[in-house]
């Protein structure tokens, strides 16, 4: 295959784009660094949530999101992106290795896609039930590479279940004070590029309407959507074959492609990994799903109300910080 090398500043605007990704308590776990010839994705282990994940197996399935991410972009930019995954044996931080050919046309959906990178938010209040979901599931299985990630859509009357085991995974952190200092500093109001803002969190009786978030600090909100009173969200699990750094960085890109196909059509959703964090809770998953697969995480979609207000994009941390030019 003919590559060509693409601009710098494509690739620039192409990383800031793809660092809109998803991550645990917004940690970023990501380092790009832009060659001659290639672009190196490489995990940042100093940015894995060690409580939470003691494995780094969630910075992982972030930097495959932040993968597909940077794809989507590229492709809006009239480039298509090969993708070498775990170039350099030595270095277990080297993700994947980026080089591009220019792409014939650019299609809309590629650009409706790279506009949706814009548009998606992490959402933890409760959601009304997603509207033409029969119609709509289909097209998001199509979307979905099942040699990589699976995709089980649970029943309404798994939800007793599923919040049993969000309480147990919670119960087993109750006295976990490393846990709990470690959420307390992601959600500091002062962190100014990265965690949790404020403005992300929700009140107590928020979260009692949920029932199987995880349980961050609460604030001081008002009710809001108090139209909903009983989360209506339907729950979503990606599994993979096995629980390999591959399988991780599958599931991270399947994530995008899941979270980004349900924006475009002003679906709102919320990914929820402390159920797939403890070996007891993911068990539980694995019977509502029938599947010997490994569940990697939970997706709740649903609608959220039309004329509420849009709420500000969760900071990120400056390029200087997260990309290295070396041409």
């Amino acid at each position: 295959m003919t590559c060509a090398t693409a601009d710098t500043e494509i690739i620039a605007k192409a990383i800031h784009l793809a660092c809109r990704a998803p991550s645990l308590h917004n940690s970023q776990p990501w380092r790009w660094i832009v060659g001659e010839a290639a672009v190196d994705l490489f995990a940042d282990h100093e940015r894995v949530v060690r409580s939470a994940d003691r494995t780094g197996r969630e910075a992982i399935i972030s930097c495959g999101a932040a993968l597909d991410h940077f794809r989507i972009a590229m492709a809006a930019a009239g480039w298509k992106t090969n993708v070498d995954p775990f170039p350099n044996p030595s270095d277990r931080d080297d993700l994947a290795s980026l080089d591009f050919t220019p792409a014939h046309y650019v299609t809309t959906a590629e650009r409706d896609r790279a506009h949706a990178i814009l548009s998606r938010r992490t959402d933890r209040l409760p959601f009304h039930a997603p509207s033409h979901w029969e119609s709509f599931e289909p097209v998001l299985r199509k979307t979905i590479d099942h040699s990589k990630a699976t995709l089980d859509v649970l029943p309404e009357d798994a939800r007793p279940t599923l919040a049993e085991a969000s309480r147990l995974t919670e119960s087993f952190r109750r006295y976990d004070e490393y846990y709990h200092d470690e959420l307390h500093w992601w959600t500091d109001p002062f962190r100014l590029y990265q965690g949790v803002p404020p403005s992300a969190l929700v009140s107590e009786g928020e979260s009692e309407r949920v029932g199987i978030n995880r349980e961050f600090p609460v604030t001081k909100h008002g009710d809001r959507r108090f139209d909903v009173q009983v989360d209506e969200a339907t729950v979503l699990v990606l599994s993979t074959p096995e629980d390999t750094r591959a399988d991780a960085l599958n599931c991270g890109e399947a994530l995008s492609t899941v979270l980004l196909e349900c924006t475009m059509v002003g679906l709102a959703t919320c990914t929820l990994t402390h159920i797939t964090e403890l070996a007891k809770s993911r068990a539980v998953i694995q019977e509502l799903t029938g599947s010997r697969a490994f569940p990697q995480l939970l997706i709740r979609v649903g609608n959220a109300p039309a004329l509420e207000e849009t709420p500000a994009p969760t900071p990120r941390r400056p390029s200087s910080e997260i990309m290295q030019i070396r041409r």
